[in-house]
């Protein structure tokens, strides 16, 4: 189950705090029924939330587009540029499938132009790692130019939860065909993440994740608005029920299984992206394959004139904006602060505006106190040491109250 399907669903939303005006809001029932022994909640080794173990912080700037990814050919003098950018903040959970469509474009236009299979990719990001590798499985040899590769480049800086349809598009922008669209990226994305599981450095493996609310959420759909900032409203597409057969179902804790100091508490489980060393295995596989990777940055797309190849394909995310004056391309600000990592703390969680994550190369805590909406149309990529002690001292809040009321249940 991912982050979204906690928040839609029943006593995700209110306690939370993250994602009002979300739809298929249903009241949590008066008691959970019982599960079976074997879905027993293990013993969930606590976090040492102190803010001197806050070891680096992170901001991402999300590429959001209100029509969708830009998956497209466009001629750029003698060259074709497939464009495979703006997927807010769904780029890793997409890159497969996103790839496969735009190297699908790239193989089509390298047929027409005849002569060597040669194709450049734009960014060494998650976008255009994935996308290279794809191209070398087509047969082609594949140099990417980039200005920065991980673990400096945005898409680095990410939560590492699958969210296929985090802020991927406006509901009443997209194409009509593009809730389809997505879910093939969607489906291809989540079978090729299931060939890294087992690997070793655990680039990609499943983790249980809880959505914890103080109490039930009653609202009723007509009774909530999708977010707002400065009056625009953000009706941020929702298409993850179309993928819900190939996703685990959450559970409604009982009270006497919730571990946590909240009042309701739902367990589901889903993917984890170990950005570290996920990159650093895509990375490696693309070196070995005979791949190429060349520093560059470029200022304006005539600059591709002075290159080889004759096909490429533009993976440059929010640096889009700039070098193709895409002013479709919104920022979508996001911190995070990173606790030392701790091996037995593999779960994450979700409370009132807290978003917690468990990873080996480092602990997520991120704070959204306007949901969907925090970090709209801002493009400060500073680090906020102010927010991201904060974020801490909720997290130290919530272990407190979980301290208190093991101290009255052993008295």
């Amino acid at each position: 189950m991912n982050r979204r399907d906690f928040l839609h669903g029943a006593g995700g939303v209110a306690g939370l705090g993250l994602m009002s005006g979300c739809a298929r809001k249903l009241p949590v029932t008066a008691k959970a029924p019982a599960l079976p022994f074997y879905d027993a909640v293990p013993a969930l080794s606590p976090i040492r939330a102190h803010e001197d173990r806050i070891f680096r912080i992170t901001v991402c700037l999300r590429p959001f587009r209100m029509a969708g990814p830009r998956i497209e050919a466009e001629r750029v003098g003698d060259k074709v540029v497939v464009h495979n950018y703006g997927h807010g903040g769904s780029g890793w959970s997409l890159s497969w499938g996103s790839g496969t469509m735009a190297v699908q474009k790239a193989m089509e236009a390298l047929a027409a132009a005849g002569g060597p299979k040669e194709v450049a990719v734009i960014g060494a990001g998650a976008l255009g790692l994935t996308s290279a590798t794809l191209l070398q499985r087509a047969g082609a040899k594949v140099t990417i130019y980039a200005k920065e590769r991980p673990p400096f480049v945005r898409s680095a800086r990410a939560t590492g939860s699958w969210t296929p349809d985090s802020r991927v598009a406006f509901a009443s922008k997209a194409a009509p065909g593009f809730a389809a669209q997505w879910e093939e990226m969607a489906r291809t994305s989540w079978s090729m993440y299931q060939s890294f599981l087992g690997m070793p450095g655990n680039p990609i493996e499943y983790t249980d994740r809880y959505a914890l609310s103080d109490g039930p959420n009653v609202q009723k759909p007509s009774e909530q608005g999708e977010p707002k900032v400065n009056g625009e409203e953000l009706d941020f597409a929702r298409y993850e029920s179309r993928i819900y057969d190939i996703e685990p179902r959450f559970q409604e804790l009982p009270p006497e299984m919730n571990p946590f100091p909240t009042k309701y508490a739902r367990r589901s489980t889903s993917l984890t992206f170990n950005v570290a060393d996920y990159s650093r295995q895509l990375v490696t596989d693309f070196l070995i394959e005979g791949g190429k990777i060349e520093p560059v940055e470029f200022h304006s797309p005539a600059e591709l004139a002075g290159l080889p190849q004759k096909v490429f394909i533009n993976c440059t995310g929010y640096g889009a904006r700039a070098l193709w004056k895409d002013e479709s391309v919104i920022p979508v600000r996001g911190q995070i602060a990173w606790l030392i990592p701790q091996p037995e703390v593999n779960y994450g969680f979700y409370y009132q505006s807290l978003n917690v994550l468990g990873r080996r190369d480092g602990i997520v805590v991120q704070a959204s106190e306007q949901g969907e909406a925090s970090g709209w149309r801002d493009d400060n990529e500073n680090p906020d040491r102010g927010e991201a002690e904060r974020a801490v001292q909720t997290l130290v809040g919530m272990y407190a109250k979980m301290g208190a009321a093991k101290g009255r249940a052993s008295a």
